[in-house]
């Protein structure tokens, strides 16, 4: 249809009545991955231990009643020494940790968990409200095992914590790469 067409539709609809035609109903998939809402959501299994550290009690409160409604327990923390001391006391199967806290920041503490040998094992999922993508590599680089942008989506947890399930619905850690020289530099 030409522009005059186009123009002469939009103005005078009944001079050149179209078809209706029935809109495709949305696919089941896109690229061979289903549609997440077609898709059965994965959780962990039922009681897995979540410690969140963040200190908005905004995000604190949206994560647990997420995370509570699909059968997980919650711990809280609202700064990183309290959330430290919650994992040495309670060891959670999976964290939720911002970088911008009070006192000690995302990035120290996610330093002190990989170097503690009780605590390294624990997968870390490093949450930011900031748009700066530099946070994401260097979360990544310093072992944060995925990242999530505030604010999120129930969907977007959900997606996360199924990225780090084993066999057993158990959240584990993401294996790093091997380098492909001694060095890390390209060969």
């Amino acid at each position: 249809m030409g522009l005059f067409d186009q123009l002469k539709a939009l103005l005078i609809p009944e001079a050149t009545p179209q078809p209706q035609q029935a809109l495709p109903e949305a696919p089941q998939t896109e690229g061979g991955i289903v549609e997440r809402r077609k898709r059965a959501r994965v959780d962990a299994r039922e009681g897995t231990r979540v410690l969140i550290v963040d200190d908005s009690r905004t995000i604190v409160t949206a994560l647990r009643k997420f995370l509570r409604s699909a059968g997980y327990e919650t711990l809280e923390a609202m700064d990183a020494e309290m959330g430290l001391a919650m994992m040495r006391e309670h060891r959670p199967e999976l964290v939720f940790l911002d970088i911008v806290l009070p006192g000690m920041n995302g990035f120290a503490a996610l330093r002190a968990i990989r170097r503690d040998p009780d605590l390294r094992d624990t997968p870390v999922i490093m949450m930011s409200g900031n748009e700066q993508a530099v946070e994401q590599f260097f979360g990544t680089r310093i072992g944060a095992d995925d990242f999530m942008k505030k604010p999120f989506s129930r969907y977007e947890i959900f997606f996360r914590i199924e990225r780090l399930l084993d066999s057993n619905l158990t959240p584990r850690r993401v294996v790093p790469r091997a380098d492909p020289s001694p060095s890390g530099a390209p060969a």
